[in-house]
């Protein structure tokens, strides 16, 4: 008990004492933290941060490829999150990129590459695979202890290989993508292709299931997740089938309705090579954005319409984030650009980051 008083005590007080650095930090740059996992031409795995002016702010070597990262809400760090299968992810001091602590995954478990942390900034949650009922989806509790995550515990994610989690607006319902594919540990092979069983979950945080939903094709895998601040949910897909099929690669669920398609082209679902890489919401300019990376191309639409705003070429177009006046996108083969989407026209600018080799997601800090 008096352990715990005094971990309780050593964490305000040091809260406290970074958040002062973090906002010192922040007011010195205006512009967002820019924060993504990217290799160089060796092949080697880095957690990166850059202001959109070009400016680097840290690249730090890791040991392990990551994919999605997630910031503390109130200490100037965030979790690099690793891809599947890996067993890595990196817990990053975002104002000089020191690594603090290399979390490892717990036996018979890997991480999904997308994790979470409550609003309170006490609790972390990470997608993982039980890999000893290879699929199964579970989310890895962990609790912070300062600047240090320790594992707690682990809930069902009442689904087969769990993908991106998110918040709905309310801070304590979870939204979980379940792709429906089983793989095995250090493993990327789908083993039930035949058989998958996508959905999306929302649950609470005491993993109570409150619905889980479907979509029509049963080989339409549910990976990426963005919300918008009214709770209207965009998942987007991958689909395993038959390349001649087309897929409902992007879906929509407003609050208090059903998961269903979203009023895509079938032109352009054609166009999209039935793979998906990252989706974006901006909830003040009521967009929705969409990276097709294999089909090289980036699609922007409103939220409410469904009017296509954009439907542009882009080499490898990878991770995409809404920024104050649109969207920044990244590319793993060309270079970064930013989207002002505040006109009828929306307008696309180069932006002066290093081109190429960057991973399907970013994090805007």
């Amino acid at each position: 008990m008096v352990r715990r008083q005094v971990l309780k005590v050593g964490s305000a007080l040091l809260a406290a004492l970074t958040l002062g650095g973090w906002t010192l930090f922040q007011n010195k740059r205006q512009q967002p933290l820019l924060l993504s996992a990217r290799d160089d031409s060796d092949g080697n795995h880095y957690a990166v941060g850059y202001r959109l002016d070009g400016s680097q702010v840290f690249a730090t070597q890791v040991g392990q490829r990551c994919h999605d990262i997630i910031n503390h809400p109130a200490l100037p760090i965030a979790l690099f999150v690793a891809r599947r299968p890996g067993t890595e992810s990196y817990l990053i001091d975002l104002r000089d990129g020191r690594l603090l602590q290399t979390i490892t995954s717990q036996p018979n478990r890997h991480f999904y590459g997308h994790a979470v942390i409550h609003k309170s900034g006490e609790w972390l949650y990470a997608t993982e695979n039980d890999t000893s009922d290879p699929g199964r989806g579970v989310l890895g509790v962990y609790r912070f202890e300062g600047e240090w995550l320790q594992h707690s515990g682990e809930l069902s994610t009442h689904g087969l290989g769990p993908h991106q989690v998110s918040w709905l607006p309310d801070g304590e319902t979870l939204v979980v993508a379940n792709g429906g594919i089983r793989t095995e540990a250090e493993s990327r092979v789908e083993m039930n292709l035949d058989a998958m069983e996508p959905s999306l979950v929302l649950m609470r945080r005491d993993g109570t299931l409150l619905s889980k939903e479907t979509l029509s094709q049963q080989m339409n895998s549910i990976r990426h997740l963005a919300v918008a601040s009214d709770g209207t949910l965009i998942a987007c897909q991958q689909f395993m089938g038959d390349a001649h099929e087309t897929a409902e690669l992007l879906a929509i669920k407003r609050p208090g309705q059903a998961f269903q398609p979203f009023p895509v082209a079938h032109a352009q679902l054609q166009s999209m090579a039935n793979y998906t890489a990252s989706v974006a919401v901006h909830s003040e300019l009521r967009l929705v954005a969409l990276t097709a990376p294999r089909a090289n191309r980036l699609f922007i639409w409103d939220l409410d319409s469904g009017a296509t705003r954009l439907d542009a070429p882009m080499p490898d177009c990878a991770g995409v984030g809404a920024v104050a006046d649109g969207f920044v996108v990244t590319s793993g083969q060309g270079r970064c650009r930013l989207y002002d989407c505040r006109k009828s026209e929306l307008i696309g600018q180069p932006l002066q980051l290093p081109p190429g080799l960057w991973d399907n997601h970013l994090h805007l800090a």
